[in-house]
């Protein structure tokens, strides 16, 4: 007897493979699953909104190409920087394809998906604990993961389950939470703090300018600056034990991206402020070349040189193709004209707020965290650049997603007046 899988299971399988490959760590294997996708899912018609992300990050791609002809690189770093920037292109695709038409409840779906990825790192946090005996938090880290954008999605997504209109049973939602929130706080990652706290208060509304919104949001940074203020006083150390490594990462955090001067002969200096001189390099070598480089960019294969070694990914470097800052890279690949329409990528997925439409409120909000978030997580992590990143298959999806409700929206009011 045979078994027929429907096109919409298939589609479904699709999206969690998608989500779920990148923490193999393995990028060749993401690319060829994503753009194996993007073109099995691929759709005749596409919304203005939704190409007006593709085509931001295809003139950003065509930019960067424009300029290798300019200088002389090798072919794989050229080969490489081409999957590198075509990445946010098809998990936009990805996000956007699966959604439009197939998946009947695709913020659903999301859960699920996040509910696996975080019982699968909870897992492996097991396998840390008993079988290798991880003890302290940078080897969990390393062999766990460093952190997980979507899981801190699907969490807030579970906290907002009513207003997103997601059905789940109570325990559901309850043991769903617990899985997620377990595993989101064992990748100890500042950034998905952060991130929690960011798309949290867009939920509850608060980035709508207004007295009472200003009053709380002064008084979290109030609450934040005395927590701070705290950790400094304590004065965690460097290679604490336990919880204290993290608290120490926490206190340099502020200064961390940031630094203009470091010391590369102080290895602590050098290596807590690791991001700060990435952007320093960078920001020299560029300012050195002639004004064409700085607006376009030195193109597709170009490098920053570190003038020192250093061991990224168990590699030993002294040349980095990709920077931890997002903005910082696209600048050393596509120049200043490449980082202004990056900004406008971010700040025009505010086009999807259909404010006036009620039922698409706490859509909305979602696209208001995520625009805030970004700016955060391109200059800290790469953004939508980042290898292990699926960011943008979640924000592809709910750009399909908003398109599908606005549309029901209108079917419905234009019944009503029938």
């Amino acid at each position: 007897m045979s078994v027929v899988i429907s096109k919409d299971k298939i589609f479904q399988i699709l999206f969690v493979l998608c989500i779920s490959v990148p923490y193999f760590n393995n990028y060749e294997l993401t690319f060829v699953v994503w753009l194996s996708t993007a073109f099995y899912t691929i759709q005749t018609k596409y919304s203005i909104n939704f190409l007006i992300q593709i085509f931001c990050f295809s003139s950003i791609l065509l930019i960067a190409f424009c300029s290798s002809f300019f200088s002389d690189f090798l072919t794989y770093n050229l080969i490489r920087d081409i999957t590198y920037f075509l990445k946010p292109i098809l998990g936009l695709m990805v996000g956007y394809q699966i959604c439009k038409k197939r998946i009947k409840e695709p913020l659903k779906l999301a859960v699920n998906t996040g509910v696996i990825i975080a019982g699968l790192h909870l897992i492996m946090i097991v396998y840390c604990f008993l079988i290798l005996s991880v003890r302290d938090i940078n080897s969990l880290r390393y062999y766990a993961g460093y952190f997980s954008d979507f899981e801190v999605y699907v969490l807030v997504f579970l906290v907002f389950n009513k207003e997103l209109k997601i059905n789940l049973s109570a325990s559901q939602k309850r043991n769903y939470i617990i899985i997620l929130a377990i595993s989101s706080l064992f990748y100890l990652s500042r950034t998905n703090f952060i991130q929690f706290v960011i798309l949290f208060l867009a939920l509850k509304g608060f980035f709508k300018i207004n007295r009472n919104n200003i009053i709380i949001l002064t008084t979290i940074l109030l609450v934040i600056s005395i927590s701070y203020s705290a950790i400094l006083y304590i004065n965690p150390k460097r290679n604490g034990p336990g919880l204290e490594a993290f608290l120490y990462k926490i206190k340099i955090a502020p200064t961390e991206p940031f630094k203009t001067k470091i010391n590369k002969e102080d290895y602590k200096d050098f290596n807590d402020n690791y991001r700060s001189l990435e952007n320093i390099l960078t920001y020299n070598q560029m300012t050195s070349e002639d004004n064409g480089k700085i607006l376009f960019g030195k193109g597709l294969g170009s490098l920053v040189n570190l003038h020192t070694t250093v061991v990224l990914d168990n590699t030993p470097l002294k040349e980095i193709a990709i920077l931890h800052n997002g903005f910082m890279t696209v600048f050393l690949k596509s120049g200043l004209l490449g980082v202004l329409i990056l900004i406008f990528s971010i700040t025009s997925l505010y086009r999807n707020c259909y404010s006036k439409l009620e039922g698409l409120k706490n859509i909305n909000y979602i696209f208001i965290g995520t625009i805030v978030f970004l700016f955060f997580s391109y200059w800290v992590f790469m953004g939508l650049y980042f290898k292990a990143d699926t960011k943008s298959i979640l924000i592809g999806l709910l750009i399909a997603y908003t398109e599908r409700l606005q549309k029901q929206k209108v079917i419905k009011d234009d019944l009503k007046l029938t």
